[in-house]
């Protein structure tokens, strides 16, 4: 290991606030689940509460983990936490449906419905506002790209309060982004969900410039890095082109994955009842349009 792989952990400690914070967030969320698992509440899955753990795990591995002290030496590093705070952390967050079980856990009034907040003519404008497919996309865009921008990278890279701010709006950018997709509760998809596989495919439009941007040009896009030290062999120029390729893959494929769920969840009902037109026309019988299908799209 080289001494300056050896200076990067000196300089990580552990982050007792940031730990304890995830930790009272998953002790409210583990007591929400288990309450909502009597038979007379609607249970939440077990593999919904392991998303939102995982999300939590992701959320400390990015801010709180030793990859925290790779920050401001590689490129590579910082795309690393910007993928998980963006893109994995708040899917794996909304899957396991946090508002529903907190709200169970800290109302005192687990019976009712919504929260009584939730139900506020302004409260319900503002989030129909904020939540809306176009406003997820921009904000999301905005925020990519924008933290990319030369200028205020490097302010980030020299600033521990910009750098928490960047960090801050990484994270709420994608919890907007995914909530379209991931609609939690109290919230419900409104569009045609058609319509999120456009969505998906246009998120990584701003992924896939950014990225082929840093990918294939001959020159360092971030000259703070120029005066950092090199860690694992790697060049100013062969970090970029590393972060880049993280970047465009991994965006590329997970995005692939909730599109291909969304698809085959439109084509199956269609397919079973095509299915079931074959099979009545080889027996004689005559099945209804307007029969049931044998699944409903979720």
């Amino acid at each position: 290991m080289s001494h300056h792989v050896h200076f990067e952990h000196s300089l990580w400690q552990f982050p007792v606030l940031l730990t304890l914070t995830l930790f009272l967030a998953a002790s409210l969320y583990f007591r929400g689940w288990i309450h909502l698992r009597a038979p007379s509440a609607g249970a939440i899955p077990a593999w919904r509460a392991g998303s939102f753990f995982l999300g939590l795990f992701l959320v400390w591995t990015a801010e709180g983990s030793p990859l925290a002290a790779y920050d401001h030496n590689l490129l590579t590093a910082h795309m690393i936490k910007h993928l998980l705070l963006m893109t994995f952390a708040p899917a794996f967050l909304l899957m396991g449906e946090p508002l529903r079980v907190l709200f169970c856990e800290t109302s005192p009034f687990p019976q009712s419905r919504y929260p009584r907040e939730f139900t506020r003519p302004p409260v319900q404008w503002f989030a129909r506002i904020l939540t809306r497919p176009a406003v997820c996309w921009i904000v999301s865009a905005l925020t990519l790209v924008g933290w990319h921008i030369p200028a205020l990278f490097t302010l980030c890279v020299g600033s521990t309060t910009w750098h928490t701010l960047e960090q801050a709006m990484f994270f709420g950018a994608g919890l907007l982004f995914w909530w379209p997709v991931i609609p939690p509760w109290p919230s419900t998809s409104t569009g045609p969900r058609w319509s999120m596989l456009l969505y998906l495919f246009l998120a990584t439009l701003p992924c896939d410039i950014l990225s082929g941007f840093l990918a294939f040009s001959d020159r360092v896009a971030y000259p703070v890095y120029l005066s950092t030290p090199r860690l694992f062999g790697l060049s100013v120029l062969e970090d970029q082109q590393c972060a880049a390729a993280l970047m465009w893959t991994c965006v590329t494929f997970v995005y692939l994955v909730p599109a291909a769920i969304i698809s085959s969840k439109l084509l199956t009902p269609r397919t079973l009842h095509e299915h079931d037109l074959q099979q009545s026309h080889f027996s004689g019988r005559q099945v209804s349009q307007n029969a049931p299908r044998s699944l409903e799209v979720v």
